[in-house]
């Protein structure tokens, strides 16, 4: 795999050129997931003693939660192979200003590890993608049953300890909603609390399992990881540990949608195909030809597939940040399907973007009804969060001619060096600054 190069300093400028119409083939690694690396450096505060996590990705959201955890007096190093050295020892402000963090509501996760091991907090409440409300009242409900005083003022959430009271306690937390960074959040809050919590309704994406076992490692208690119930006796204290953070299942998605809707051969190293189950049937029924072995998923697909209906859900289900890049597929597939995105309500901005370059979409609420067509044709488009960007890739990858997706900046947030693993498996496309 070699060392990775170094991340991209994207501007606004930056685009996509795709010349489409070329089989994918060959072989390309799947980097660390985002999704669990952004709470695992955040789980680094926890700690005095030094963390290292290992297959991190090298992304814009990254970065910024390395600045921000800098910013509170954390050494944090991310080396040219993906490891990241965190020494929080030295941590002396546990704040989290909006300055830092604008752009990523991962931000919200450090709320928790601050409070547990601070006894106060002060985050700013975040920014993200414009895909619908994502409201962070379930993570404050979740810590004031656990004893903690929170206030919302001028945009920040403040958080404190009651006079007297040194560490957190646990509690019964059932949320109203399956939350996933809220369960991360009361993951690392509950393993420094004095007691028993038991989370009821929590969330089970591979991204939580793979931070409780990393904060098994630091010497916490917990149980049930994986399901919807997870029960964490609280520690006085945590120790460092070394982690590798699990393979990316959304960039691994990503790729396969891109290789059934072009054509070719390639195999996915390191990619995980039980994080992928329903992804994985939904291309089956297409007629993409898929093998899963330890480390590694190949796909094989030639011709154009079948469409399929789908409705995004929570893990195990078919999930949400992988609907955009399936519904790209979709236009060029034979037939008609019918998308229903149950997560976020603003979740469509993509389609007017695969309309341009000739996709037959109509949408109702939350429902899309795509039907599919034998060929699109190269246009310029504008990616609107992080998973519509992927689709207009993969939608410049079969169309005719020449595509141009402006405002990659997006892209950069959550795939590490896409355009160079494309190339690596034949497609033509590059970074214009």
């Amino acid at each position: 795999m070699g060392a990775k190069r170094p991340l991209i300093q994207t501007t606004t400028m930056d685009k996509l050129l795709i010349r489409g119409g070329l089989p994918l083939v060959g072989e390309v690694p799947v980097s660390g997931a985002k999704n669990a690396a952004l709470p695992e450096l955040c789980a680094a505060l926890l700690t005095a003693q030094p963390v290292v996590l290992r297959n991190v990705p090298r992304l814009q959201d990254v970065s910024t939660m390395l600045k921000l955890i800098r910013n509170m007096g954390v050494v944090a190093e991310h080396e040219s192979d993906g490891t990241v050295r965190i020494d929080a020892s030295g941590l002396s402000s546990p704040e989290a200003p909006y300055e830092l963090v604008k752009t990523m509501r991962a931000s919200v996760l450090a709320l928790g590890p601050l409070l547990a091991r601070f006894g106060e907090a002060t985050v700013s409440l975040p920014g993200g993608c414009a895909i619908g409300s994502r409201p962070v009242d379930q993570h404050i409900k979740g810590l004031q049953a656990m004893g903690a005083d929170i206030v919302v003022e001028h945009g920040y959430m403040i958080a404190k300890l009651p006079k007297g009271r040194s560490r957190l306690h646990g509690a019964r937390i059932a949320t109203d909603m399956v939350t996933v960074t809220g369960t991360e959040n009361f993951l690392m809050a509950a393993a420094l609390a004095d007691g028993e919590t038991l989370l009821e309704n929590a969330a089970q994406e591979p991204e939580i399992p793979d931070l409780a076992e990393m904060l098994i490692r630091m010497g916490a208690k917990i149980e049930g990881h994986g399901t919807s119930r997870i029960r964490i006796q609280g520690v006085e204290r945590l120790r460092g540990c070394t982690h590798e953070v699990v393979a990316d299942r959304i960039e691994a998605g990503t790729f396969l949608c891109a290789v059934a809707a072009t054509g070719g051969d390639v195999v996915l190293r390191g990619a995980r195909a039980d994080h992928l189950d329903a992804v994985i049937d939904k291309l089956r029924d297409a007629g993409a030809s898929i093998e899963a072995g330890d480390g590694f998923i190949r796909i094989r697909s030639s011709g154009r597939l079948q469409a399929q209906s789908f409705r995004t859900t929570e893990y195990p289900g078919f999930p949400t940040d992988m609907q955009a890049q399936f519904m790209a597929l979709n236009c060029v597939a034979h037939g008609t399907a019918k998308v229903t995105e149950t997560i976020f309500e603003n979740r469509f901005m993509h389609v007017n973007e695969l309309v341009r370059l000739g996709a037959h979409i109509q949408t109702d609420g939350k429902v899309a009804v795509i039907e599919g067509v034998e060929r699109l044709s190269g246009a310029t488009v504008m990616a609107t969060d992080l998973r519509a960007s992927a689709s207009l890739v993969i939608a410049g990858l079969v169309a005719e001619g020449e595509t141009r997706v402006d405002r990659i900046y997006h892209l950069d947030r959550g795939y590490d060096g896409m355009e160079a693993k494309l190339r690596a498996m034949g497609a033509d496309i590059e970074r214009v600054k």
